[in-house]
């Protein structure tokens, strides 16, 4: 039974949310400040977070960096605001999705699955790509850059898997929302280009002038060939 975490002080949405989920067969606590979400991610095997960003010790934002530092478990983030600089604010500290309240319980039940495929490897096969010293590993989800580790969220991890699978290729943000499944973003949505700029920060020696994620003006991204 999948173990979800939701940190959220307000205690009828927590409870709510709380019988829903429950009802879809998931195993929910919830605690009510951001402090206790640290610890229990620290002390507890969770799969997934539902993590509200206005907390009454410290916000979502401030435990989000604090997991990225220890853990990678997914993070779909909360807020009342539907704020774009929140949402993006929210994905560049490492968050793997964004849900602006009020919110129908099936979309975020939906984009739970999503993530939680994405995190477990979906239909991952043993396929091991090697571009110069940037190694990517489906199998493990992992990967190397001249042989150390690099750190990316799920859903980067898929993103530059998508690349990966179609280096040299151009393409658009639309297409790379059609690859990765289950994800119901608008063609035009920037979060994409967010999550690209924090996987050119990880796999780029220079992230402003790249090499291996280019832009192609008018028309997406393409994913070169390097061999370095």
């Amino acid at each position: 039974m999948q173990q979800v975490l939701i940190i959220e002080d307000d205690l009828e949405q927590a409870t709510l949310l709380s019988t829903y989920l429950s009802a879809t067969g998931l195993n929910v606590s919830c605690v009510a400040y951001g402090e206790q979400g640290i610890a229990t991610v620290k002390n507890q095997t969770i799969d997934i977070v539902i993590l509200d960003i206005g907390l009454p010790d410290i916000d979502g934002f401030e435990v989000c960096r604090r997991l990225r530092q220890f853990s990678a478990v997914p993070i779909l983030m909360l807020t009342a605001r539907g704020d774009d600089m929140d949402r993006i604010i929210g994905l560049e500290i490492g968050a793997d999705d964004y849900l602006a309240k009020p919110f129908n319980p099936r979309e975020l039940l939906a984009r739970m699955h999503a993530i939680l495929r994405r995190s477990q490897g979906g239909n991952a096969t043993t396929a091991n790509h090697v571009f110069g010293q940037l190694e990517i590993n489906e199998q493990s989800r992992t990967v190397c850059l001249r042989g150390k580790d690099v750190n990316l969220t799920g859903y980067q991890f898929d993103i530059l898997l998508v690349f990966a699978n179609q280096a040299g290729r151009v393409l658009s943000r639309e297409q790379l929302m059609n690859a990765l499944q289950g994800q119901d973003l608008e063609a035009f949505d920037r979060s994409i280009d967010v999550h690209i700029s924090r996987i050119r920060a990880a796999i780029e020696d220079n992230p402003k002038s790249p090499k291996r994620i280019l832009t192609i003006r008018g028309s997406g991204y393409v994913f070169a060939k390097v061999q370095d």
